[in-house]
């Protein structure tokens, strides 16, 4: 559960067409400081990500908040 009483959300980067499930790995959890709603980042198992790539790929929403990765 997160923060905001909801279950808590994540990005799931490295796939490229719609989910109804998916397994894999957490690498990161990006910690917002204005906002109560942190959201998990998870991969394909083989895959693995830098902080400027999660960065970029995750701005489209996240520059709305100020946030850091926890790892």
């Amino acid at each position: 559960i997160s923060g905001d009483g909801e279950e808590i959300d994540c990005y799931v980067l490295g796939v490229f067409e719609p989910l109804e499930k998916f397994k894999g790995k957490c690498i990161a959890v990006i910690h917002r400081t204005n906002d109560n709603d942190d959201k998990l980042i998870v991969v394909p198992e083989n895959k693995e990500y830098s902080d400027d790539a999660i960065r970029a790929l995750t701005e489209f929403q996240e520059r709305f908040f100020e946030s850091f990765f926890v790892r």
